[in-house]
């Protein structure tokens, strides 16, 4: 294997995104400090002014320190960072250890013809994975090849034959599936807190309560003029909402090899993530009310190196396909992991148990507003209200079954979840009960698996027997 074995720093560009990002974190700060009281004499603005030029110069010249400082190397079997300006610092990752891995090319990178990949391991904290925020294409595709090397040679050296097959294309987001997701994401409604945002901070600024005011008594004297523009509102956040959709879940492709399952998305703002079949912990199937109604599912894959953050919804299968398609294609691309409709019940015991159990959060409400609103103690019986309801739906969907080597749970009040996973892939099983579970003579079982974090399952109101069982299920007897 023909690794190069020069140490290297980011692109040039890493400093142009820095500088930029710094500036969009400093935009109110300039518009407060220098457009909006431009002509105040007060001694904290100018001090103010001071200090920010004084940050600012300080920000400029630590981003260009950094770009000299941090280096990385590509070794043969592992790969080594450098990273720090007055504390230096030197990471050596070997190459096996690296499972998952991401790219994400937004608009900025774009711009440069560049982009962002970030190494995932199985370990967590801050030194779980290796990132090079800024890239060019071709320094991404010699760092995937190497591990792409790595893990032939590593299937080679176990004594199995490795073909390095094309990818198959399951599936592709047309138009209807955007349109069906911008409606089920409910991304059109985001103009109406957007109007609000934007009124209220002119209202702080500019007095508009008059005239606000003058033009409420307008519209509701020409009724006529008030739907229009409500239509014209609507077709405006759908629009938009669409636009969102697409930028984020178009060109939405997933697509596998022997080896490894790829997700790619986005317009403009790209991303795309790679995760290996053997190390998926557990699949999770998650189902609003909403898409429960309309059919739909999301289906998220759980690794030791899943992504963290807004790169999460990256491991995530198309989230507004049509539940039976959903399952279809986690069946072919990871048939290990069968998902059963029928699963067993809970006793009606469980249910009038979750009934009686305290209301913490309702409690704490009413006495909040008891305490500083009075008169809107009401809402306390609405949140009591959405609890017992909650409750009730969460006894109706929860259900569980354990078939040969895989276990199936799903519960859930108004959003329920499916999680379906190995015995092999299972950390830690806890069985437990309370004084009044033991009343009622069941209990709670709850498992773990690997992730980042740690994924806890838990289902209340097992009978101790089936408890027992699923112990003894767990350890293999």
């Amino acid at each position: 294997m023909n690794a190069a074995h020069d140490v290297k720093r980011y692109h040039p560009a890493w400093i142009a995104l820095e500088l930029l990002t710094a500036l969009k974190n400093s935009v109110f700060a300039i518009f407060f400090l220098f457009i909006l009281k431009a002509n105040s004499t007060s001694s904290w603005i100018v001090w103010g002014r001071y200090l920010f030029i004084a940050a600012a110069i300080l920000t400029i010249f630590s981003v260009l320190l950094k770009w000299l400082l941090h280096r990385y190397e590509l070794q043969e079997s592992s790969i080594v960072v450098k990273e720090g300006i007055l504390v230096k610092k030197q990471r050596t990752v070997a190459l096996e250890r690296i499972q998952n891995h991401h790219s994400k090319t937004t608009f900025v990178h774009r711009w440069f013809n560049l982009t962002s990949l970030t190494l995932e391991t199985g370990t967590s904290g801050d030194e779980a994975a290796i990132t090079f925020p800024v890239i060019t294409n071709l320094e991404k595709d010699r760092i995937l090849s190497l591990l792409e090397e790595k893990e032939s040679s590593k299937v080679a050296d176990g004594g199995e034959n490795f073909e390095k097959k094309g990818r198959t294309v399951h599936f592709r987001s047309t138009r209807k599936d955007l349109f069906k997701a911008s409606f089920t994401s409910l991304s059109f409604l985001a103009i109406f807190p957007l109007l609000s945002a934007i009124y209220f901070n002119l209202a702080d600024i500019f007095d508009i309560e008059d005239s606000a005011e003058n033009a409420v008594e307008y519209l509701i004297g020409h009724w006529w003029m008030l739907i229009v523009l409500f239509v014209i509102a609507m077709l405006l956040s759908v629009a938009i909402g669409f636009i969102k959709t697409v930028i984020k879940y178009g060109n939405y492709e997933i697509s596998d090899d022997e080896e490894r399952i790829y997700i790619e998305k986005g317009v403009g703002s790209s991303s795309s993530f790679s995760i290996q079949k053997h190390k998926v912990q557990a699949v999770v199937v998650e189902q609003s009310i909403l898409k429960r109604f309309l059919g739909l599912a999301s289906i998220k894959l759980i690794s030791v190196g899943s992504a963290e953050g807004e790169e999460k919804d990256t491991s995530s299968l198309y989230p507004f396909m049509p539940k039976h398609e959903a399952y279809e294609l986690l069946h072919t691309l990871l048939p290990g992991y069968p998902i059963e409709e029928n699963m067993q019940r809970f006793p009606i015991k469980v249910l009038w148990l979750k009934l009686i159990l305290p209301y913490y959060f309702t409690i704490l409400v009413a006495g909040g507003l008891f305490i500083f609103k009075r008169e809107w103690i009401w809402i306390a019986a609405v949140v009591f209200l959405l609890s017992f309801i909650s409750r009730i739906l969460d006894y109706y969907f929860t259900s569980y079954i354990r078939n040969g080597n895989t276990v199936q749970v799903r519960r859930g009040g108004f959003t329920n979840e499916t999680f379906v996973t190995k015995r092999s892939q299972i950390q830690q099983i806890t069985v437990h009960h309370s004084w009044i579970q033991r009343k009622f003579s069941v209990a709670s079982l709850s498992f773990i698996n690997r992730a980042k974090p740690m994924h806890t399952s838990e289902l209340y109101g097992l009978s101790k027997e089936e408890a027992s069982e699923f112990y003894r299920w767990y350890h293999g007897s």
